[in-house]
């Protein structure tokens, strides 16, 4: 319907105007429109696709601590992502208690670094099951010794390391643990402004579980801000299982070993014969000397023959190869 009135609209909306059984109020359809403040000194840079592209991303990189943790830890582990959200860097700082965990990450070659947050009681169930122990966290909290943060770097470069293959949809990365911190006033790598996506994951060791967090400045991914959203992610994906995973299978394929045989002949014999047969009789095939063998790969026919030696070995020579339709 078009926006303009006929002439008898008009002459009866006056009508009923002047009749008062129209109310003027009840002709105002403007609504009060809500405006949001936008906060200058907090740019959100991260939107809701970059913050889904994050947990896809994590929820590969669970999958991966799940079924390698285990070969370390001897113990089932289960990894969940929580949620993904964009914050500045000085609220994550805030909210780490004493003593705290953090992995400083090289992203190369990206710029800046990432922080991985580990709970402490997950670090000292960690501890505990590398030295034997059944995994207990301890009762109070204390700062970690030398030798546990050994131990823990051990661990937390394992994580590290696993961060490759999730991330290669969006990013070729080189990732390296360059250093632990305990203690959380020294843990500004940051400009506390900076806005940071954070990805929080809950592992379970066992009964135990806390949780793992990963702190993503946004001058680290900047660069390849555009590829974090999930059209590309999955366009990624879907060229990689093309090419990486059609390759990957063929070369299994290719080392697989499969039986061949030979058929020298075929013969029929009685029960008794076959009873008595000695060494040195004779059973009389219905081949000749000079025909071509059947040779079988697997229990498929795909091959004729002729048969001969190979230094001091039997061997047979391919005279033909048999096709899917002969």
């Amino acid at each position: 319907m078009g926006d303009t009135l006929s002439q008898a609209e008009i002459d009866s909306l006056l009508s009923a105007l002047s009749s008062g059984e129209l109310n003027p109020d009840e002709l105002d359809d403007t609504k009060e429109k809500s405006v949001k403040d936008y906060n200058f000194a907090r740019p959100s840079k991260f939107s809701r696709d970059h913050l889904r592209t994050l947990e896809i991303i994590f929820e590969n990189y669970g999958r991966l601590l799940s079924t390698n943790l285990p070969a370390y830890l001897r113990k089932s582990v289960n990894v969940e992502v929580m949620n993904a959200e964009a914050n500045t860097y000085s609220e994550f700082s805030n909210a780490l208690s004493n003593p705290v965990l953090l992995g400083v990450v090289n992203f190369a070659p990206l710029e800046s670094n990432v922080i991985v947050e580990l709970a402490a009681n997950l670090g000292f169930t960690i501890v505990d099951r590398m030295l034997g122990g059944f995994g207990n966290p301890l009762d109070k909290s204390r700062d970690f010794t030398e030798i546990e943060l050994v131990i823990l770097e051990r661990i937390l470069e394992v994580c590290t390391n696993l961060l490759i293959e999730p991330w290669e949809n969006v990013v070729t990365i080189s990732p390296r643990l360059e250093r632990i911190e305990t203690n959380s006033q020294f843990a500004q790598f940051i400009s506390p402004t900076e806005m940071t996506a954070i990805i929080t994951m809950s592992i379970k060791v066992g009964d135990i579980e806390g949780l793992m967090n990963f702190c993503i400045p946004y001058s680290c991914v900047e660069s390849v801000i555009d590829r974090l959203n999930t059209k590309y992610w999955y366009s990624a994906m879907k060229e990689d299982a093309s090419g990486k995973y059609q390759n990957m299978i063929q070369g299994v394929i290719d080392h697989a070993k499969i039986p061949v045989r030979a058929m020298l002949g075929r013969s029929s014999i009685s029960v008794n014969d076959f009873a008595n047969l000695q060494l040195g009789d004779i059973i009389k095939l219905d081949t000749k000397v000079d025909e071509e063998l059947d040779v079988y790969v697997g229990n498929i026919k795909k091959f004729t023959a002729l048969p001969g030696a190979a230094s001091k070995a039997y061997a047979v020579r391919v005279t033909s190869v048999i096709r899917e339709e002969q």
